[in-house]
């Protein structure tokens, strides 16, 4: 008797080809899982968000209004403060490592990091695009300085730097690849981490199910790299479909999956980092083993 597999939506995140692989070669399937893409949040994630506030966002719907249950993902800060504002509970047997960077376009007189003193850099409002930047170029800046505007996802972000509407974006993949093919400038790159987060009412193995899955994906792409490449289709809005020739075997891989767990140290530095930056407006539970679903191996 054939097994019956377990429904479950799924909003990528579109920063790395896991998703794309594990759906295309079966794993998904493999662990037991029907996994259905939630194309409308994705593509939402990727538009403008102007004028929208925080639980307003594309990726905040699946809770505040269409009441569905999703599994989604996001950079670490955004998903443990969603998960401490309500918005589902953090999965943490497993974390992304993610590239980072912002561009400007190649006429910009900004050339370094210190040359974005009081610029307004295009970001998605309290997501990873956004975190970044504090976080980043603290470094260099104080954060009196360091300035930000809500633009939205990755699409609206790289339109508005092409359209000469901001002066600098925070991009992440694939955009850093397809600013580098587009010429556009890099003025300060790094890495960070990603974090997935679960309705809280998910079963534990479904949600193990699903980081096996992603994790299967993981070694596909570790052994044959070039051959998923082209899936970075799947990740260009439609407004850059036909806006550049894109060479998607010149593309880096984007976001790693890393199949361990999320320490209670990085945890906490994060929630300290968020409420340093003034961004901790939405906290409402703040401990750790009150957040975290743990679906176990």
């Amino acid at each position: 008797m054939a097994k019956t597999l377990k429904h479950v939506k799924i909003a990528p995140k579109g920063m790395g080809l896991n998703d794309f692989v594990a759906a295309q070669e079966g794993f998904f399937a493999a662990e037991g899982l029907d996994v259905e893409f939630d194309w409308k949040t994705f593509r939402g994630t990727q538009s403008s968000w102007k004028g929208m506030d925080y639980f307003q966002r594309p990726q905040d719907k699946p809770y505040t209004e269409n009441k569905e249950d999703v599994i989604q993902g996001a950079c670490v800060w955004g998903t443990i403060c969603n998960a401490s504002a309500g918005m589902g509970r953090v999965v943490a047997e497993a974390y992304g490592d993610s590239p980072w960077a912002i561009f400007v376009r190649p006429d910009s007189k900004i050339r370094r990091p210190e040359d974005l003193k009081n610029v307004p850099v295009s970001v998605g409002l309290r997501a990873g695009s956004h975190f970044n930047v504090p976080y980043r170029l603290e470094k260099y800046l104080p954060l009196e300085h360091i300035k930000i505007v809500n633009t939205g996802g990755f699409g609206a972000r790289l339109k508005a730097l092409l359209e000469g509407e901001v002066e600098a974006a925070s991009l992440l993949p694939p955009q850093i690849d397809m600013a580098e093919q587009l010429g556009l400038r890099k003025i300060i790159e790094d890495r960070f981490h990603t974090l997935w987060w679960a309705p809280a009412n998910a079963s534990p193995e479904l949600v193990r199910g699903y980081l096996d899955a992603l994790q299967r994906a993981e070694a596909a792409l570790e052994a044959d790299l070039e051959n998923y490449l082209p899936l970075w289709k799947i990740s260009i809005p439609a407004e850059f479909e036909n806006y550049h020739r894109w060479d998607f075997s010149k593309f880096s891989r984007g976001e790693k999956f890393v199949y361990k767990p999320l320490s209670q140290s990085e945890f906490d530095a994060t929630l300290d980092q968020v409420k340093r930056w003034g961004l901790d407006q939405h906290l409402k539970e703040e401990r750790f083993e009150k957040l975290v679903h743990t679906p176990g191996r």
